[in-house]
């Protein structure tokens, strides 16, 4: 079988990623987290409520080797006090208020274990699990997925090469995505378009596709994917307008904080 028709498939079963109706699938960027407090559960329920097609979230290791769901190393822009995760018990991460910032009604919210974020998945949906952590931890995370009962609803993100080779051998069934971001040029000031080179070496570790932050994404890098055979994500797009140009350029799936707008700028106002 050839690289092309494998990743396909592979992309198939997993339902990688599955819209209602077609068209580009709508990724909640750590859940609705414009109007919730970011990878919390309150805001994966909202954005299903929102008609989400997807739900991103950060996953990293706690000192005593639990998934926990949080974006950042250290716990202080999202519950104001200053800890790191990694070295920390998750019982004392589960202490903390990850909603009080947000709003008071939010107020309560806990940095969710990675099981609860899962629980929260309907069927037929999908969720992006993105590793914040080293290749080291790939084993726990993947066994977490694994007991979850989800597996076939996950994909993999990461921006660490070594992470996204060592979840495909963890998980090879799984669609497994290499992030990356933009650059901006010194002089012009503008963003850098994304490099081709980055298609073969995907390709090389036997990674699925790509998810690239959308400044980058041209039409020429747009059309190179897709001579690959190369499935292409964007993030993290909240402007409407730029979420109907990637639409016209083929990306598979768009991460945004604000999943119920960017619905109906792609016309995705049917009912869930």
């Amino acid at each position: 079988m050839n690289w092309t028709l494998a990743a396909a498939l592979a992309l198939l079963m997993a339902g990688c990623c599955a819209s209602a109706g077609g068209g580009v699938c709508v990724i909640a960027h750590r859940g609705a987290s414009a109007d919730a407090p970011e990878n919390t559960v309150a805001a994966a329920r909202l954005a299903w409520e929102q008609g989400a097609d997807a739900l991103e979230l950060d996953v990293r290791l706690s000192l005593d080797g639990r998934p926990v769901v949080i974006h950042d190393p250290e716990t202080k822009r999202t519950t104001g006090v200053d800890l790191t995760v990694a070295g920390t018990h998750s019982w004392d991460l589960r202490r903390l208020d990850a909603g009080r910032l947000k709003g008071q009604r939010f107020a309560g919210e806990r940095i969710p274990f990675l099981h609860e974020m899962l629980r929260t998945v309907p069927p037929a949906r999908q969720v992006f699990v993105e590793i914040k952590s080293g290749p080291e931890t790939v084993p726990v995370i993947a066994g977490e997925i694994r007991r979850s009962g989800k597996l076939a609803q996950c994909v993999i993100i990461s921006f660490n090469l070594d992470v996204c080779a060592e979840a495909k051998k963890a998980l090879p069934d799984t669609p497994v995505l290499w992030l990356r971001g933009t650059v901006m040029d010194p002089g012009t000031k503008k963003p850098v378009p994304h490099d081709p080179a980055w298609i073969g070496t995907a390709r090389e570790k036997g990674i699925d596709g790509l998810d690239l932050h959308f400044a980058g994404i041209t039409p020429e890098f747009a059309e190179a994917c897709a001579r690959a055979g190369m499935p292409l994500y964007a993030w993290t797009v909240n402007d409407p307008a730029e979420a109907r140009r990637l639409e016209r350029l083929g990306v598979r799936g768009i991460t945004t904080d604000v999943p119920a707008r960017i619905r109906q700028a792609l016309g995705r106002d049917e009912k869930r």
